[in-house]
């Protein structure tokens, strides 16, 4: 961990090494927060980096929560082994994933076992959404509550050091979360719902009508991204004919009351993972690196609380996407590239073959020569957290190459 300057007195702690862009856009923040931290694997992102955690007094920040609100992860151990199956049975299995689970922009769940009776519809928050957004935005949820969208986010299949299989899945709360921070974004800016403004700080007062309204929108939303993801993890559970025996799950991109330095604060993580003491994580690496089952440690006290109790959600990209695929133009099926990235799938290949990782979907974006190495990122964090788990991927399924998902994180 290092000490960053910044042109306010809001203590401010780095680990890893980062660009400078990403340094002054974290600096900015700390003008307005009370303490700020950057974890390992961060980067730049919508006014506050990825990576990034803010405590403030009374207040919440829109943006910080990010778009992909209560994006997270689940992990799943199941009952079953690796010696459990053979290549030909995980290559039709990473199939019944792809078919079974929907991946991809705007998709519907067309699975006949949904969830969309999921009493979650009929909690109190809805209301504090405007009364003509309401009734169309929770059909939408409904008809999208345990798809996964594309991007970043995915379905993976692994086995850890004893060679148990584990299910894990990336994922937030879809159009839900994304068409909520930004209508009330553009609120926040005296603009009506649904009108496309810049993605700039919105700081809201939580005992202000607005800040009251998308604090509880925020906490639906994280009712609805884990309802989403112990679906799609189950789900897998069933096609691979196991039974769970623990759950791991976290949210990385969204906000909490907690007490820092004996002071009530708002905390906001924005791709990145609690870690108190003893608080369990599921963190992914990339589409061809292992992930980590990991807990929050008091062993050095001193630098977790830097953190705000607090380390990284992933690996970290250190390429943007259009550098890892190249330039492309247009969207969905009918997207080209016009100029070539940095990353091939011959490289992709290569990399992936040896480890024996079968992959359904994914795209240059994603490739693992995009992102940092997690076991460096983690060994930043030092003994703030514990790996307990070890996972190897097996399978990993992601929307298709040419797929647009603006509610990724």
């Amino acid at each position: 961990m290092i000490d960053a300057p910044a042109p306010s007195t809001a203590p401010l702690a780095v680990f890893g090494s980062h660009d400078e862009k990403t340094l002054i856009q974290l600096r900015d923040v700390a003008t307005r927060a009370e303490r700020v931290a950057l974890m390992a694997d961060g980067h730049m992102g919508y006014v506050m980096p990825i990576g990034g955690v803010a405590a403030y007094r009374d207040k919440v920040s829109v943006v910080g929560v990010g778009f992909d609100i209560a994006c997270g992860n689940a992990a799943i151990m199941t009952d079953k082994t690796i010696g459990d199956y053979t290549r030909e049975e995980l290559e039709r299995i990473a199939d019944q994933i792809q078919r079974s689970v929907s991946f991809g922009m705007g998709r519907n769940n067309v699975s006949r076992d949904a969830p969309r009776a999921d009493d979650l519809f009929d909690d109190s928050a809805w209301s504090a959404l405007p009364k003509q957004v309401e009734r169309p935005l929770k059909e939408k949820a409904r008809s999208q509550l345990g798809t996964v969208g594309s991007g970043n986010h995915y379905v993976d299949v692994f086995a850890d050091e004893e060679g148990r299989i584990w299910v894990g899945v990336h994922f937030g709360s879809r159009g839900f979360g994304h068409t909520v921070a930004s209508g009330v974004l553009a609120l926040s800016m005296n603009e009506k719902w649904g009108t496309r403004v810049p993605e700039r700080e919105a700081l809201l007062d939580l005992a202000s009508p607005l800040g009251d309204a998308y604090w509880s929108l925020m906490e639906l939303g994280g009712r609805y991204a884990y309802a989403g993801r112990e679906w799609v993890a189950r789900k897998v559970v069933d096609i691979l004919g196991g039974r769970e025996m623990d759950l791991v799950h976290n949210h990385h991109n969204f906000a909490w009351k907690e007490k820092h330095h004996g002071e009530d604060l708002i905390v906001v993580r924005k791709g990145a993972t609690p870690a108190f003491p003893g608080q369990r994580g599921f963190v992914g690496g990339s589409m061809g690196d292992n992930a980590v089952i990991l807990e929050g440690t008091a062993d050095a006290p001193d630098k977790s609380e830097a953190a705000l109790w607090s380390t990284v959600h992933g690996a970290g990209r250190v390429m943007s996407r259009t550098e890892a695929r190249g330039k492309k133009k247009g969207w969905g099926a009918k997207a080209r590239i016009v100029s070539p990235g940095k990353i091939s799938w011959e490289m992709v290949n290569e990399w992936l073959g040896p480890k024996g990782i079968i992959l359904r979907g994914g795209g240059l974006d994603e490739a693992p020569q995009a992102y940092r190495r997690l076991p460096e990122v983690l060994a930043a964090q030092g003994d703030t957290v514990r790996v307990l788990h070890t996972l190897r991927p097996l399978i990993v399924v992601m929307a298709g190459e040419n797929e647009y998902d603006p509610y990724k994180d």
